[in-house]
């Protein structure tokens, strides 16, 4: 069976590269499955990006730098081309650029789910679309 292909948004990072509370738990349980055949967990350039702008702010750019080489040696890294940005501009529902870009970069590395807080803006989206505390109780069992 192949794996369930997920995509991280900027938010689930930030949230794991800044130790954000409450949140954390579940997005570090999500960023963990990374290492689960069951998952192929992706991410973008941009969201890696994000990350790093909001790690180093917290953390220093030195230890921002280093936290973003293991995510990205963990994660797929979609691509973000020419194609996901004509796609986002032809999409008039699309009102946030950077999520419709990250979007069609997921949708071409064939991904079915986005895992993020911000579910709003994903309201354009024709995968599903959860938080990871939802992700987790519906994709994941839970082992005692």
């Amino acid at each position: 069976m192949p794996p369930t292909r997920i995509f991280l948004d900027a938010n689930v990072l930030v949230t794991v590269l800044c130790n954000e509370y409450p949140r954390f738990t579940a997005c570090a349980r999500v960023l963990s499955l990374a290492d689960d055949r069951r998952f192929a967990v992706h991410t973008s350039p941009l969201c890696l990006a994000i990350g790093a702008y909001f790690a180093g702010k917290k953390n220093g750019k030195k230890l921002a730098r280093k936290k973003i080489a293991l995510l990205a040696g963990k994660l797929q890294v979609t691509s973000m081309g020419p194609k996901a940005v004509e796609r986002t501009m032809a999409d008039p529902r699309i009102t946030d650029i950077e999520d419709g870009f990250q979007y069609f970069s997921a949708l071409e590395a064939g991904c079915t789910c986005i895992v993020t807080h911000d579910l709003r803006d994903w309201a354009f989206a024709t995968v599903e679309v959860m938080t990871p505390e939802d992700f987790l109780l519906k994709h994941v069992v839970v082992r005692k």
